[in-house]
């Protein structure tokens, strides 16, 4: 079948990483989503990551602990790094090319984020993953990805997450939570719905850039979505 999507950006929280852990990074969660990765490569699509540090440290919620903020979101930061050094060494694991390229100077472990660069490594065919958020404090992840999707000329931004899509209230409290299957952003921002922090979701609307939200946890949904299956739950305009 022929992809949907020639080039995306694929989000990943830091949390998915931790597979029946509670921290940390399994070995096998890993190695099964550098195997995904790769079967989407092997399609011809151009895949770009940013993947958060949820899994080893959390910035918002140790500035609510007493530490700096600026501080916090720095240290967020370099576990994104530690991330991402991972996930490439899985996906170079599957004889994909991958490279890093962190926002943060750390010309011993990646490459400067340089988007000219970025661009030139998706066009070799070079799993690009970025690393350190957006390089400032203040900003999350999510809007890291979304601003990169932006600067790469991504399609859509596709973030995997442990769950499969947006509902309109938490469906692990009521069982009678309804799945969006298509959502605006202009309603993910009235609602006040968790699914990507305000920042991002209004870089995206701005750019008329769509994003799927979906399950990771099930074997073979990065293919799936990017063959165009419908999957989880898309935001647009």
């Amino acid at each position: 079948m022929k992809p949907k999507y020639s080039r995306i950006l694929l989000k990943l929280s830091g949390e998915v990483l931790t597979g029946e852990k509670s921290y940390g990074i399994s070995p096998k969660v890993i190695k099964r989503i550098a195997g995904e990765i790769k079967e989407v490569i092997e399609l011809g699509v151009e895949v770009g990551i940013v993947i958060g540090g949820g899994n080893i440290f959390r910035g918002i919620s140790a500035n609510a602990q007493g530490i700096d903020r600026v501080s916090a979101d720095y240290m967020g930061m370099l576990a994104t790094l530690i991330n991402s050094l991972a996930l490439q060494d899985a996906i170079e694991n599957q004889g994909i090319p991958s490279r890093v390229l962190s926002a943060i100077s750390m010309p011993q472990v990646a490459e400067p984020y340089i988007r000219r660069r970025a661009t030139r490594h998706l066009e070799k065919n070079r799993v690009v993953i970025f690393a350190a958020g957006t390089g400032n404090p203040y900003f999350s992840a999510d809007t890291a990805a979304a601003l990169r999707a932006i600067e790469i000329n991504a399609e859509i931004i596709l973030k995997a997450t442990k769950v499969d899509g947006i509902y309109d209230k938490d469906p692990l409290l009521h069982k009678d939570a309804k799945r969006y299957t298509g959502i605006s952003y202009l309603e993910v921002l009235n609602k006040g719905l968790k699914v990507m922090d305000a920042t991002a979701v209004s870089l995206c609307m701005d750019n008329k850039l769509p994003m799927i939200i979906f399950n990771l946890t099930k074997t073979g949904n990065i293919k799936k979505v990017v063959l165009g299956k419908i999957i989880g739950t898309t935001i647009k305009g």
